[in-house]
C-alpha cells in the first residue's frame, strides 16, 4: 500500500504525458493540503465552512487559481485517505519547506480548526502532533492558536 501511494503522489506532482501543470516540483503542496484535510476531517465529515475555509487557504497562501486548487485538494483527499500516519506528510513539508513556512502552515491548521466555531480534542492533537513533527515549538504552535482564536491571524499570502 505503501508503494501505491508513493506512485500516486509522483504521480500528482509530475507534469504528465498531457502536459498538465503540476503542483509543484516537490509534492509540498499536495503533503500540505493532505495535512489540513486530515484536521478538518477529524471530527466527521468535513463541513461546507471548513471546506470553503480550506479551498481559502489553498487558493490565497498557494497561489492558486480556483481550478488548481480544486484539483489539488481532489488528489489530496485520495492521498490522505490511503495514509497511515501523518508523518508521511510532515517528511515532504520538512525537506522543502523553511521555518517561516512550516509556523504559518500550522497557523493554517488553526484557522481550520477554528472555521466552524467548534474546537474538538482531536483537532488541538493533531494540530500539536503535526507542529511538533515540523518543528515548530510549543510555543509558536500556542501563539499562533491564541492569535487565530483571537481573529489576529496574519495575511501573509504564501507558506
Amino acid at each position: 500500500m505503501l508503494e501505491k501511494l508513493r506512485q500516486f503522489i509522483a504521480d500528482v506532482v509530475s507534469p504528465d504525458a498531457h502536459g498538465n501543470q503540476a503542483f509543484d516540483d516537490t509534492g509540498f503542496r499536495l503533503a500540505a493540503t493532505a495535512l489540513m484535510l486530515h484536521v478538518i476531517s477529524l471530527d466527521g465529515a468535513p463541513s461546507a465552512i471548513e471546506k470553503a475555509k480550506l479551498h481559502s487557504l489553498i487558493e490565497s497562501r498557494f497561489e492558486l487559481d480556483p481550478g488548481t486548487a480544486d484539483r489539488l485538494i481532489s488528489a489530496a483527499t485520495l492521498v490522505e485517505g490511503e495514509a497511515v500516519d501523518l508523518y508521511h506528510f510532515t517528511s515532504v513539508i520538512m525537506r522543502v519547506v523553511d521555518e517561516p513556512g512550516r509556523v504559518r502552515l500550522v497557523e493554517m491548521m488553526w484557522q481550520l480548526v477554528y472555521a466552524d466555531g467548534r474546537v474538538s480534542e482531536f483537532e488541538e492533537n493533531v494540530v500539536w502532533r503535526a507542529a511538533d513533527l515540523l518543528a515548530v515549538s510549543s510555543r509558536d504552535r500556542m501563539e499562533l492558536k491564541r492569535r487565530v482564536a483571537g481573529g489576529t491571524a496574519t495575511t501573509d499570502t504564501t507558506v
